[in-house]
């Protein structure tokens, strides 16, 4: 009989559905809901341990809907890390793991350049009993201009730097957050597992400008008339994520053997978390589906993956963990193949019509456009 149970890392989860980093995680209240509800594992909203530097607007949140219709299919946001004192997370931590022992409670923490509060945050977190570290080396706005999240997740030497720091005295698993605003997310993430992190998590959401407002001229989310670039994430980002999750994947399959990754970006259904895996990923997060459709979508996520995997007779997770990566390949093999397999056919493919850009015509360009979709 199929099982969703896993290990990764060591950590033993009843399923790979893990709350992502951010507001669905915010406090000790929500966390203890989440595990109710059945989530395999909790990554915490962001800590650090000065918190007065953190201070949010509102609005903070914009949503980009489909066109003709109510349904969301972007989400940015300007939101910043926690705004809760060290302190109060201390003792909501503490009480998270005394009431739930057996379950995984990961702790997101960042901090500015500075190695000394690196090592302070990790040793007091870990000291409270937390399962995992989660480094956020990947918040695209807000605190960039501090050197911290994205700043140093976009350089790799800075960031092999301060995650060398908090292996050296980490003695729980370490995961390393990777931004999406890189051209190759593959050197970051080398660089991560250089400093011995045992897994990363990708992607963070991705920098962007939701829109304009055509009325009065502004873009948004508007904050006293003005915004600054949020962070993008929701279901339109599912594919950056899916090829960004593919390509660290072969990073671990042929240098890092061993090493784990924690899908992200616009999972909204069991479905959208079975595609993660079978890209390579070992765990899926969700944070902004959360927010759409409550605590409770892991009941149904839950039920989808196990049809799925009852359908093509998968007993665990990783008997199809990675499945699918083997199918990526160049473009000039492509080619190769198609060439190869029209000449033993001997037919003409479907789409001979369009062989080169001097065949395209204007008159039925959405015809021609649908028959290369369907080819």
């Amino acid at each position: 009989m199929a099982t969703l149970a896993t290990t990764v890392n060591g950590l033993n989860l009843p399923n790979p559905f893990v709350i992502g980093s951010g507001p669905p995680g915010t406090n000790g209240n929500v966390i203890g809901k989440a595990f109710d509800e059945g989530w395999g594992a909790v990554i915490c909203k962001t800590i650090s341990l000065d918190a007065d530097k953190v201070t949010n607007v509102q609005p903070r949140y914009g949503r980009l809907r489909a066109r003709n219709s109510q349904e969301i299919i972007g989400w940015e946001n300007i939101e910043l890390i926690s705004d809760r004192s060290f302190d109060i997370w201390v003792d909501e931590l503490k009480a998270v793991k005394d009431k739930y022992p057996d379950r995984i409670l990961i702790a997101s923490i960042m901090e500015e350049y500075n190695k000394d509060a690196w090592v302070e945050i990790t040793e007091r977190c870990q000291d409270l009993g937390i399962d995992a570290f989660e480094l956020n080396f990947s918040c695209p706005h807000g605190l960039p201009e501090r050197k911290m999240g994205s700043a140093m997740g976009e350089n790799p030497d800075i960031l092999e730097e301060v995650a060398g720091w908090v292996n050296a005295v980490a003695k729980v698993p370490v995961w390393a957050k990777m931004t999406p605003n890189v051209t190759h997310i593959e050197d970051p993430t080398r660089a991560a597992f250089r400093a011995g992190c045992e897994g990363v998590s990708a992607i963070n959401t991705i920098r962007s400008v939701l829109g304009v407002d055509l009325d009065t001229l502004r873009p948004e989310p508007q904050v006293e008339g003005y915004t600054t670039p949020g962070g993008y994430s929701c279901r339109a980002v599912m594919p950056i994520a899916l090829r960004m999750c593919m390509e660290i994947s072969r990073v671990i399959r042929d240098e890092f053997a061993g090493r784990t990754l924690s899908g992200i970006g616009g999972v909204e259904t069991g479905e959208d978390a079975t595609q993660f895996i079978l890209l390579g990923a070992d765990t899926v997060q969700v944070c902004t589906g959360v927010m759409k459709f409550g605590y409770r979508l892991v009941q149904d996520m839950a039920d989808a993956m196990l049809a799925f995997m009852e359908q093509h007779k998968f007993d665990t997770i990783d008997d199809f963990k990675g499945h699918s990566v083997q199918y990526f390949t160049t473009h000039y093999d492509l080619v190769a193949r198609q060439a190869e397999a029209r000449a033993a056919k001997k037919v003409k493919s479907a789409n001979a019509m369009i062989q080169d850009d001097a065949q395209w015509s204007g008159d039925d360009f959405v015809d021609q456009s649908d028959a290369l979709a369907r080819g």
